[in-house]
């Protein structure tokens, strides 16, 4: 018999990975602080009681969520060389952090790591370690690397610019408020490098990246 045509479509079924994916949405629109239970029925279309069928409490929720976040990056592959593993799996996690910036700070907070996050660090170690780094030297080259992606993307998302147009318009409003004397070589930076066309504060990642991993080079030979 035919669906009559006044009918609704049915309701996807409530799991766990559909309430983290809402979660997440509503993270990346208006911030961590705004997931609360009540609003996430609410998305979902269910009592906020009946979530947590499928996550404990808001820790649990907010595990989830980083290990969701986790999930998005690219992991090394097999056969690549270690430089460009780890080069492109920084990139990844940059891009993937760039859509979900709340993600910056909890990522290294959480104390229930889930599988994706766990699947992820073991892979990067595993590299490292094929490529002959000792384990201390795979667990510094693994907290540099961090440290750089994520102080990078941190950075990034509080930046009072997003485009080449406002990145002019911010330096132009500065140099207006000061004289050439009184700040003389951030005048000249401003002038010979951030205004000069094509310029993007995103390109000074690949730059710094690429200064870490030669270093690590170095000392794992």
């Amino acid at each position: 018999m035919a669906k009559p045509s006044g009918a609704s479509a049915p309701r996807a079924r409530l799991d766990r990975t559909r309430v983290l994916s809402a979660a997440v949405a509503i993270a990346d629109a208006t911030g961590i602080e705004s997931v609360t239970m009540r609003r996430l029925g609410s998305e979902l279309g269910v009592e906020a009681m009946s979530l947590y069928n499928h996550v404990s409490n808001k820790e649990d929720l907010r595990d989830g969520m980083v290990d969701s976040v986790f999930g998005e990056i690219e992991l090394p592959r097999d056969g690549a060389g270690w430089r460009d593993a780890m080069f492109r799996r920084a990139a990844s996690a940059r891009e993937v952090l760039s859509r979900h910036p709340w993600a910056t700070e909890l990522m290294s907070s959480r104390t229930n790591p889930g599988p994706a996050t766990l699947r992820h660090h073991d892979a990067v170690i595993g590299t490292l370690r094929g490529a002959g780094f000792s384990i201390a030297m795979a667990a510094h080259a693994f907290s540099v690397v961090d440290s750089y992606v994520y102080g990078f993307a941190l950075q990034e998302t509080s930046l009072p610019f997003d485009t080449a147009e406002e990145t002019a318009e911010v330096a132009q409003t500065i140099l207006a408020q000061s004289t050439s004397d009184e700040y003389p070589h951030l005048t000249e930076l401003t002038v010979e490098h951030v205004l000069r066309p094509g310029y993007d504060y995103g390109a000074e990642f690949g730059f710094g990246l690429d200064l870490i991993l030669d270093g690590l080079d170095r000392a794992r030979r």
